[in-house]
C-alpha cells in the first residue's frame, strides 16, 4: 500500500487529495521504488488544472522523483535492491510514497547527486540540457534572453549558458529577483513589467537584437521576445505560466527570417539512449557544481496542494519537493 495524491477532476489545487492505493508487485520490465523526494513542477499545475489533459482521471500526477529500488521483476538485470535511482516519466504517478516504474526509465544516481537534489532538479535540468544542447545549441559569443530568469528553470538555464560563454540578458518580475538572476550568470537584468524590454534589449545589444530568446512565460512576453530577435534569430517557447501564446502568422517570421520552436522534453527523452545521455550530462553538471539549483523547499506529500499554491503564486517554489 502507498500514500498517493490523486486528481479526480480538473480544477484548483484544493482538489488534490491524499488516498491509500494498492501498488502490487512489479510487472515485466518493472521496478518498485520507495520514493524519497518528489519534484513539483509547473507541468503538474497544467495537468491538475486541465490545461494539459494528459493524465487519465482519476490519476496520480507528478513526473519526477528519486528513491530506492525495493523490488525487481525477475529478468530485469540492470538494477539491484537498494540502488538509488531517479526518473522523469510521461506516465505520471510520481506523487506517491511507492510506485512501479519501467526499468528503462530509471536512472542510477551517482554519489555526487543526492536524492533530494535529483528529486528537486532532474526535470528542470533535463529541460535546460534540451534547450541549450538540442533545440538550439548555445555557443560562446551569442547573446540570449531568458525570460523568468529567477525561476527554477530560468536560473539553471542562465548558469549553463553563462558557463558556455554566452551573454545572458534576464527578465524578472520584481526588483528582489534581480539578485538571484545576476548570481546565476545574467550580465543584464530587465524588469519586464515596468520596462519596455524590447527597447532595453536593443540598447544592451547596440541595436542588433538577440540570437536566441527563451520564453517560458507565454502570453505576457512572447510577442516582445520575438520582436527582440536579430535577423535569423530563434524564439524558443517552452512554457506559458501567464497564459497561452496567440497564433503566429508566418509572415511575421519572414520579415527577418526568424524561427520558432515549441519543444516538449518528453519527446526528446523518448529514445532511451538519448534520455540516458542527457541525464549523464546533467549529473556531470550537478556533480561539478556548474549547475547550482535552488535550495530545496521540502513539504510533506500530503501538502501537495500547498506546493501548487506556492508555485502558482510566483512567490517561489523553484526548489519545491514533496517528502512522503
Amino acid at each position: 500500500m502507498a500514500e498517493a495524491i490523486t486528481v479526480r477532476e480538473y480544477g484548483p489545487s484544493s482538489l488534490l487529495k491524499s488516498e491509500t492505493l494498492e501498488i502490487g508487485a512489479p510487472g515485466p520490465g518493472e521496478l518498485c521504488i520507495r520514493q524519497t523526494a518528489i519534484g513539483v513542477n509547473y507541468h503538474d499545475v497544467y495537468v491538475r488544472s486541465g490545461l494539459y489533459k494528459t493524465l487519465a482521471l482519476p490519476g496520480v500526477p507528478g513526473c519526477e522523483a528519486a528513491g530506492e529500488v525495493v523490488a525487481i521483476r525477475p529478468g530485469v538485470n540492470d538494477f539491484q535492491i537498494g540502488d538509488r535511482v531517479a526518473y522523469v516519466t510521461t506516465a505520471y504517478g510520481a506523487y506517491a510514497s511507492e510506485r512501479l516504474l519501467p526499468a528503462v526509465q530509471a536512472l542510477k544516481l551517482p554519489v555526487t547527486v543526492s536524492d533530494l537534489l535529483a528529486g528537486t532538479t532532474l526535470l528542470r535540468a533535463l529541460t535546460v540540457e534540451m534547450l541549450v544542447c538540442r533545440v538550439h545549441r548555445i555557443e560562446a559569443e551569442m547573446t540570449i534572453l531568458v525570460n523568468a530568469a529567477a525561476g527554477g528553470v530560468g536560473r539553471l538555464l542562465c548558469q549553463w549558458a553563462a558557463h558556455i560563454g554566452a551573454t545572458v540578458i534576464g527578465t524578472v518580475g520584481s526588483e528582489d529577483k534581480t539578485t538571484a538572476a545576476k548570481a546565476s550568470g545574467c550580465a543584464h537584468t530587465i524588469l519586464y513589467r515596468e520596462t519596455d524590454f524590447k527597447a532595453a534589449v536593443m540598447e544592451i545589444t547596440n541595436g542588433r537584437g538577440l540570437d536566441v530568446a527563451y520564453d517560458s512565460v507565454g502570453a505576457d512576453t512572447s510577442s516582445s521576445s520575438l520582436e527582440c530577435l536579430a535577423p535569423c534569430g530563434h524564439l524558443v517557447n517552452y512554457g506559458q505560466s501567464s497564459g497561452p501564446v496567440e497564433p503566429l502568422a508566418m509572415t511575421t517570421l519572414a520579415a527577418n527570417s526568424l524561427t520558432v520552436s515549441r519543444p516538449i522534453l518528453f519527446h526528446y527523452m523518448a529514445d532511451p539512449a538519448q534520455y540516458q545521455s542527457m541525464a549523464q550530462t546533467v549529473f556531470d553538471m550537478l556533480g561539478t557544481g556548474i549547475l547550482k539549483p535552488d535550495t530545496p523547499m521540502p513539504l510533506p506529500l500530503a501538502d501537495a496542494s500547498k506546493a501548487h499554491d506556492i508555485l502558482e503564486g510566483r512567490t517561489g517554489g523553484g526548489g519545491l519537493v514533496l517528502i512522503p
